[in-house]
């Protein structure tokens, strides 16, 4: 099937897309990431040999699209999941969000409910900004943020980027797993118990906070952050057509 490239909005947003039948399948990528990944590129093959739609895109300042990373924010990146959803899609979408990806979706499911048929998180990480940030940066650091407004932080992927005050300001307007998340919708999660960046406790913690009762964990026990192994994809690809009643494989 062909796949359509193209810009989305004023920024502007990349996206490409797949046509094909309900429900769809949109892909929501991790902090610092973009669309050209394994597990998006995994997800537009396996789509298109069994015809259906499928949606991924870069947030704003992130891999193609327009806008400066450092200006990000989790509302930001919220909204332009939301446009996205809202312009490129029609009807139900499998949501499937890899880390903060796994935040967001959770964040457009709450809100637009009837755009949700599922959520698969890959490692996802709600609350990040403010958990697995903020809460363990060294006291030196935390007054940097303030002071500078920002703080470069290395990273075991790439290039380092900077950790804004906004952005973790910004992220406790959206935090979810301090009490009930109120879904119910199917929701799958995936998570390495060797993740050095989201423990695997975190998606326990999602389970017990979402309201529906159609909620699986599939924990990896020499799986990593990333999850994008072969075995892993494999896995990812399975859950996913057990969600929409197709061969996974």
């Amino acid at each position: 099937m062909q796949e359509r490239i193209g810009n989305l909005g004023e920024t502007p947003l990349a996206y490409r897309a797949i046509e094909g039948k309900g429900p769809g399948v949109v892909f929501l990528g991790g902090f610092h990431s973009d669309m050209t990944g394994s597990k998006a590129a995994y997800l537009a093959e396996w789509c298109a040999a069994r015809g259906r739609a499928f949606l991924r895109f870069d947030y704003s300042g992130h891999g193609a699209s327009g806008g400066r990373f450092e200006e990000g924010t989790i509302g930001a990146w919220t909204a332009d999941a939301a446009s996205a959803l809202q312009a490129l899609t029609t009807g139900p979408q499998i949501l499937i969000g890899s880390s903060m990806g796994g935040w967001i979706a959770l964040l457009l499911a709450l809100r637009h409910p009837e755009r949700v048929a599922g959520v698969i998180g890959i490692a996802p990480a709600p609350d990040f900004t403010e958990e697995l940030m903020w809460a363990q940066f060294p006291p030196a650091v935390r007054e940097e943020i303030l002071r500078e407004g920002s703080w470069t932080r290395p990273s075991a992927y790439g290039d380092a980027y900077p950790i804004t005050r906004a952005l973790i300001e910004d992220g406790r307007n959206h935090l979810i797993l301090g009490g009930p998340i109120e879904l119910d919708v199917p929701v799958r999660l995936l998570h390495g118990q060797d993740d050095p960046d989201v423990p695997w406790q975190h998606s326990l913690r999602i389970a017990e906070r979402l309201t529906g009762q159609d909620v699986e964990i599939a924990l990896i026990k020499d799986g990593d952050h990333r999850l994008s192994r072969p075995q892993d994809l494999s896995l990812l690809g399975r859950t996913l057509g057990a969600l929409l009643g197709e061969d996974g494989a």
